[in-house]
């Protein structure tokens, strides 16, 4: 096939024995050009350096991450157009770690041994399907979940073979849409055409969605039962417990997850995140220790893991091993942006506990360090709040939580942001602080909403395209912020620059609260601006 030769593939292999061997097998295949990496760190480098349209990854990769982490950080940080086939190749006999690989949905896994025919065939499966996709993907990736339904829908008829995978992708870029009305329909159909089990967990998620979390419940509880090692379902049975505030229940369903996968950092880090919240520091320390040890070598590395780890054992009073964990944070994780400011706060609730005279002066080094964009979480943001008020240092305290509620996703963020300061008996000044952050967002859209209206429009997109940057996390500043710079762009003609800060806040505005009802028309006004300018591309043309 010529279509073979023009593949660029990457191959990860830490044995020269086997790299060697399996090169010698993409070369039967007719694949010549191929990149070799030893490890996942050197692999995330070459993949965000190139596009490669096959990846072949072993999954044993010695020291440092293996194959399944590698993936799993490849689909969580977006390193790989949809296009790219990511194949797994693994000897490894146990379940626990096929199974959390699979649930990572890699293009294809073989198990070794296998002849350079089974790859051979793999792959040319998996370029047929690609081939079949390739339209939806380009929409997907150019931000056009409107048109790649459309596409989805050509595809049914013209890949009658995939009609089923279509369907489900469709049904997915409704939920990304927030449209969990059309999604939960699609689910339903999908689930009488043919009853498999992400057919039901869809309609679970759009159930979620719609605030039907008894009913999403139900769902999610009979597909755990019929397959205990559903790992997405757990995921998202857990999330529907901390919804509802059910969170021994939540924990639960996550210690059972973890015991049939135990590779999923963001599982166990998650696990590790409620466990202290229900006062099981016992698990929280165990489960912070396995984060820590596996995302050790990860190009993602968090110093949060380091943070939280340092929360558990001072919560349990060994202080010597927190130290430790300090000490390793500033060795292992130098360099990185939220590493001074985890630092800080671990030596402060280290400092508290000891009674140690340094305590001020880190509480102080944290809270500079959190007032930089460093993506601190909301949980680090509060506990240090936390720390400041069990200290005397109200201000701090105030400065901190009132940067939460102004960012806060949802009221369920901003009643967390508020009992900083209620379980301290300090109420009245929750209240005060929430009514502050209100009123300033508030008048900034208010400013924001004067400049368009006085006909400065780029002012306007300025003033709220930097109230969106300070509150990332609010999805009514961010959705502000896209509509002044769609009407800008209505109004003083289209720019680039302009048009692609109004699709990444359209973009940010749906992760964050996909079921808003002003998306569906700010995302309508978004399309129209570019047919009137003549950017939209007709790919149904064809059909």
């Amino acid at each position: 096939m010529s279509e073979l030769s023009d593949i660029r593939a990457l191959l990860i292999e830490p044995h020269q024995g086997m790299r060697v061997s399996l090169h010698n097998m993409l070369n039967l295949c007719g694949i010549t050009k191929i990149e070799h990496a030893l490890t996942a760190g050197t692999a995330v480098r070459s993949i965000q350096n190139k596009v490669y349209d096959l990846i072949l990854c072993e999954y044993d990769l010695g020291v440092g991450q293996d194959g399944q982490q590698l993936l799993e950080d490849m689909r969580h940080h977006k390193l790989a157009p949809l296009s790219t086939i990511f194949i797994m190749v693994t000897a490894e006999r146990s379940y626990a770690k096929v199974v959390s690989a699979a649930e990572l949905a890699p293009s294809d896994y073989l198990l070794k041994p296998f002849t350079a025919d089974t790859l051979l065939e793999r792959v040319i499966k998996a370029l047929e399907k690609r081939r079949a996709f390739v339209d939806v993907h380009a929409l997907m990736e150019e931000g056009n979940p409107t048109e790649a339904i459309v596409a989805c829908h050509h595809g049914e008829r013209d890949y009658p073979k995939y009609a089923v995978d279509f369907m489900r992708l469709r049904a997915e870029l409704h939920v990304v849409l927030g449209e969990a009305v059309e999604a939960e329909a699609l689910y339903t159909q999908l689930f009488e055409l043919k009853a498999v089990a992400w057919a039901r967990l869809g309609l679970a998620k759009t159930l979620y969605m719609q605030g039907k979390y008894q009913e999403a419940e139900a769902i999610l509880k009979n597909l755990v039962a019929e397959n205990n090692k559903y790992m997405d379902a757990y995921d998202w049975l857990a999330k529907t417990h901390e919804m509802i505030g059910q969170l021994p229940e939540a924990k639960e369903v996550l210690d059972t997850a973890v015991s049939v996968s135990p590779h999923a950092v963001r599982r166990l880090r998650n696990l590790g995140r409620i466990a202290m919240e229900t006062g099981d520091i016992e698990t929280a320390e165990n489960v912070f220790k396995k984060v820590v040890s596996k995302a050790k070598f990860s190009e993602f590395r968090d110093p949060e893991d380091h943070l939280n780890l340092v929360g558990a054992l001072v919560k349990k009073g060994d202080t010597d091993q927190a130290k430790s964990v300090i000490r390793d944070m500033e060795k292992n994780m130098v360099g990185l942006k939220k590493t001074a400011a985890c630092r800080a706060i671990s030596a402060a609730m280290v400092h508290a506990k000891t009674g140690d005279k340094r305590l001020t002066e880190e509480l102080d080094n944290a809270v500079v360090a959190s007032r930089e964009d460093i993506g601190l979480s909301t949980n680090a943001k509060l506990g240090l709040a936390k720390s400041c008020l069990d200290n005397n240092q109200e201000g701090q305290a105030s400065e901190i939580v009132l940067d939460v509620m102004k960012n806060a996703s949802n009221q369920r963020m901003m009643a967390r942001a508020m009992g900083v300061f209620e379980s301290a008996g300090k109420g009245h000044l929750a209240k005060e602080l929430a009514q502050r952050s209100q009123k300033e967002v508030m008048d900034l859209v208010a400013l924001g909403v004067q400049k368009a209206k006085q006909g400065d429009f780029r002012g306007s997109v300025e003033l709220m395209t930097a109230a969106a940057k300070k509150s990332p996390d609010n999805p009514q500043v961010v959705l502000n912020a896209a509509l002044a710079a769609l009407k800008c762009l209505e109004n003083m003609g289209w720019d680039s620059t302009i048009g692609e800060q109004a699709r990444s806040l359209i973009e940010a505005g749906r992760r964050l609260d996909p079921m808003n009802p002003r998306l569906k028309a700010i995302r309508g006004l978004y399309d129209e601006l570019q047919k009137k300018y003549g950017l939209a591309v007709n790919r149904t043309a064809k059909t």
